[in-house]
């Protein structure tokens, strides 16, 4: 009976390392997700020199452990100078171009890359992605104001479509006053593309006339709720300003702060390719009511692959 019994034991023992080898193990790859990340006083100044203990981070409102932590960063920038050349923005079309060379020259290091696209009844790309200010500065001076319809969103679909295969920072610098008159892309498929792209968007508004008669406010607003929307920021500016704003836009990109984190497991609900949210607060109450953070606002799990 002993000897019966001690070799059912060692049968189930046999049985069960059976199976154990049998099971298959699964491994799931959870993808970084990356968040750049602006910090400003009331005034518009880029605030540097904060540590990772600074910020806390939220998925989808869930807090998040702070994986990968960059200080003027250092990633590269990919960025895309979309020109309104329509008849609407003529008056200003000139310091707009030197404006835009001045910038190219002065924020595009030996890892960044920069590409022009001219934008009026239709949309192109001029000069391809290239590390050479020389060659932006060219195909930028190269523009020439013309007539007709403006295809404002057509162009952020364009300039989407442009960065998606790029590294790093993605960048768009729009310039226009946001008068769209062409139709193809919504304001909502162009809003859609860029978030889904991980696009930062900073509008350039050029204001054709100071008093609302005139003006294109809706466009405005638009070029506006862009920025907001993707991390990006807005400005108006005029032929004695748009050097002053392409500088801010600079020092914003370069004191920019990398957070990356590996998304906590997602409720049931959440999972797939669906949308999700992402917020940046500072940890201090004090600094959160001293100074302003920007990032995106999330992301298409689909974009990167859902853990």
């Amino acid at each position: 009976m002993r000897q019966l019994t001690a070799g059912l034991a060692l049968g189930s023992l046999l049985t069960v390392a059976a199976v154990a080898q049998q099971t298959p193990t699964f491994h799931v790859d959870v993808p970084l997700v990356n968040v750049f990340v602006s910090v400003t006083d009331k005034a518009g100044a880029p605030i540097g020199g904060l540590t990772k203990d600074d910020f806390q981070l939220f998925e989808n409102g869930k807090a998040q452990t702070i994986a990968v932590f960059e200080r003027d960063t250092s990633a590269p920038l990919a960025i895309v100078l979309a020109v309104d050349v329509s008849g609407s923005v003529y008056k200003d079309f000139a310091a707009e171009q030197q404006a835009a060379q001045h910038f190219a020259k002065d924020v595009l290091r030996p890892q960044d890359r920069a590409d022009v696209v001219a934008f009026a009844d239709g949309t192109r790309e001029v000069t391809g992605f290239t590390g050479d200010a020389k060659r932006i500065a060219g195909g930028l001076g190269g523009l020439h104001p013309g007539t007709g319809g403006t295809a404002f969103y057509s162009s952020i679909s364009l300039a989407s479509g442009l960065l998606r295969p790029e590294h790093g920072r993605r960048v768009l610098v729009m310039i226009s006053d946001g008068d769209n008159t062409v139709n193809g892309v919504s304001y909502q498929d162009a809003l859609d593309e860029a978030v889904r792209d991980e696009v930062m968007i900073y509008s350039i508004i050029d204001v054709p006339v100071a008093a609302s008669a005139g003006r294109d406010l809706a466009g405005e607003h638009a070029m506006i709720t862009l920025a907001e929307q993707t991390g990006g920021r807005a400005y108006y500016a005029d032929q004695s300003s748009l050097d002053q704003v392409f500088h801010r836009i600079a020092d914003d990109l370069r004191t920019q702060y990398l957070l990356g984190y590996y998304p906590h497991k997602p409720a049931p609900e959440e999972q797939g390719g669906g949308f999700r949210s992402i917020a940046v607060k500072m940890s201090n109450a004090a600094n959160n009511a001293k100074y302003s953070v920007r990032n995106r606002p999330g992301y298409y799990a689909s974009a990167i692959g859902a853990p």
